[in-house]
């Protein structure tokens, strides 16, 4: 029934996001007068830093400084927390890196079921991690889809999609964020459309499915033996998490972070070993081709450019890194 004026209610929604990914499309719904969003569910708190105190995740802030109610239930499968959002009557759940599975009592709660915003162009790169590995697999675009939710693991029918080129100087922060903006943009777009019944799902293609596995901080650790095009790639994917990385020779072994570099047609040398190194240039044999190496951080130090960081720590080419 319309509110007094004919003007329509608005739809209410409840939030479910974790990272930093899910915090433009939280903005975007509260600032929306068409939707109502009657409560955010987060991970819980987890201890983090060197004294590992507890930090609550990027959604929390958001949704208190926007002054919404937080949910943190260590699983969102409690029996009490899904009969407390089933008082809440939703239109619908939107959902967007929450990091955990939702049960099929949740999916079938809100009227319109649950939306999700998913970093890539489904079904290609379902899984936790479809922006690092877009990025290190060297695709040439990727994109956000819209999905309704169904009890696989992002397999259900396609609301919208929206696409965006993969830049040669993109990093994971910068397509992660690029991204993050489509997601909440298609979703307000969408969203109205979708609630009144005027959106026709689309199934997923059977053909195209891969699988993007959560990144690790073993990830980050370079080998050596691959083409220096996949590890430059990797620099970028993985930046700024966990951070691609290998170690100092021998005499050292501390870690040696890479923010920076650059894949060059370069042959000679074993893989890992260094073939120049002066205030010109850090470059490291690859399986193919050589890396320049030009942002580093030794392990306890802070970022410097290539040469900067071998005024302080003189390697000498035939050292080997790894």
């Amino acid at each position: 029934m319309a509110e007094s004026g004919g003007k329509p209610p608005a739809s209410k929604v409840v939030f479910f996001g974790t990272a930093d990914f899910a915090c433009p499309a939280l903005v975007a719904l509260e600032a929306e007068p068409a939707f109502e969003v009657v409560g955010v569910v987060t991970q819980p708190d987890r201890p983090r830093g060197r004294e590992l105190k507890l930090q609550p995740p990027p959604v929390k802030e958001t949704a208190l400084h926007l002054g919404l109610p937080v949910w943190q239930p260590a699983r969102c499968r409690e029996p009490d927390f899904i009969a407390r959002l089933a008082g809440l009557q939703a239109d619908v759940f939107v959902v967007a890196a929450y990091g955990q599975i939702l049960p099929p009592a949740l999916l079938d709660l809100p009227r319109c079921g649950c939306v999700n915003i998913h970093g890539s162009l489904l079904p290609k790169y379902r899984g936790a991690a479809p922006i690092q590995w877009a990025l290190a697999d060297g695709e040439a675009g990727t994109g956000v889809t819209l999905m309704r939710m169904d009890a696989g693991l992002d397999t259900g029918p396609m609301l919208a999609a929206e696409t965006t080129p993969i830049w040669p100087e993109d990093d994971g922060q910068s397509l992660h964020d690029r991204l993050a903006t489509l997601g909440a943009d298609l979703l307000l777009r969408t969203l109205p459309d979708y609630l009144e019944g005027r959106v026709t799902l689309r199934p997923q293609p059977e053909t195209g499915a891969s699988y993007a596995r959560k990144i690790t901080k073993a990830d980050g650790l370079l080998d050596w033996s691959l083409d220096a095009e996949v590890l430059a790639r990797r620099v970028r994917a993985f930046n700024p998490w966990p951070g691609a990385y290998t170690r100092l020779p021998v005499q050292d072994r501390r870690l040696l972070k890479i923010w920076a570099g650059e894949a060059l047609r370069r042959e000679g040398g074993a893989p890992g070993q260094v073939l120049r190194a002066d205030h010109e240039s850090l470059l490291v044999a690859c399986g193919r081709g050589a890396l320049q190496l030009l942002i580093v951080q030794r392990e306890g130090g802070r970022r410097l450019t290539a040469g900067e960081f071998l005024t302080g720590c003189p390697l000498e080419p035939g050292a080997l890194l790894g």
